[in-house]
């Protein structure tokens, strides 16, 4: 599965992370199985929960086919003594 975008990191997801609690844009098509256990896989952790939601549109077209096509914003929630490295220390 390569449907993984990128980590979203805003003042709101920053406070998720107190919680252990993991935000991630993924593609639309990849089920909350197949992310669950692709997650589990990559990072080495155990997920104990997790929510997903489309963020709204935004304003414009693209081309005669109307609307960008939209991903899907993923909360994941890890057990405790698991992390995800989301920022490398080089």
């Amino acid at each position: 599965m390569n449907e993984m975008e990128y980590t979203i990191l805003t003042e709101k997801k920053i406070r998720l992370l107190e919680n252990n609690q993991y935000t991630f844009d993924v593609g639309s098509r990849p089920t909350k199985t197949g992310v669950k256990n692709w997650i589990e896989l990559f990072f080495g952790v155990k997920v104990i929960a997790m929510n997903s939601y489309r963020p709204p549109k935004k304003g414009g077209t693209v081309g005669p086919i109307g609307h960008p096509i939209r991903c899907r914003r993923m909360i994941i929630a890890l057990q405790p003594g698991y992390s995800i490295p989301l920022l490398s220390e080089e």
